[in-house]
């Protein structure tokens, strides 16, 4: 049997532009809409994945959250937002750069301003992660591909 032959690992500005754009929604935050372009699948890229993101008006990226296995970044392009690290809520803009460890603060991000916020968003993909969203007070836990979400009620603490 012949192997699968991997994707070329250039993707041109042209190839990106063409890209499908993918809507991404969240299981825990339905205010949650990513327009999405996913640039390390396109390059077969397993372990780490890379997206360009473009996030409208009133949309969030992501429910407020914390990876404790995983590390993700967000590298702005264009347009601003409202990150929210921790407890603080800070503007971000053009060039600004986040990273995110494994069990760093909790974070999230929305945009209310008119413009678009574009961005670079790109984590590891460990094959387990447990994903804790303190404001919806539920855990996600991945494992051998398969996702569990639970309430805080049926775990006896929160990891945070």
């Amino acid at each position: 049997m012949a192997k699968k032959a991997k994707p070329f690992p250039l993707l041109t500005a042209t190839a990106i532009a063409r890209m499908a754009v993918e809507r991404r929604s969240h299981f825990v935050n339905k205010k949650v809409l990513r327009l999405n372009k996913s640039l390390g699948d396109a390059v077969g890229m397993r372990d780490m994945g890379v997206h360009l993101v473009r996030i409208q008006q009133g949309d969030d990226t992501t429910e407020y959250h914390t990876h404790f296995c995983d590390e993700e970044f967000v590298y702005i392009l264009s347009g601003h937002g409202i990150a929210e690290i921790g407890r603080k809520k800070i503007k971000v803009g053009p060039g600004d750069f986040m990273g995110f460890t494994a069990q760093s603060l909790p974070h999230g991000m929305t945009n209310p301003y008119k413009e678009d916020l574009v961005y670079l968003l790109g984590g590891t993909r460990k094959p387990i992660d447990i994903c804790e969203y303190p404001r919806s007070r539920k855990r996600g836990y991945k494992f051998a591909g398969r996702r569990h979400l639970v309430k805080f009620v049926d775990v006896d603490e929160t990891l945070l």
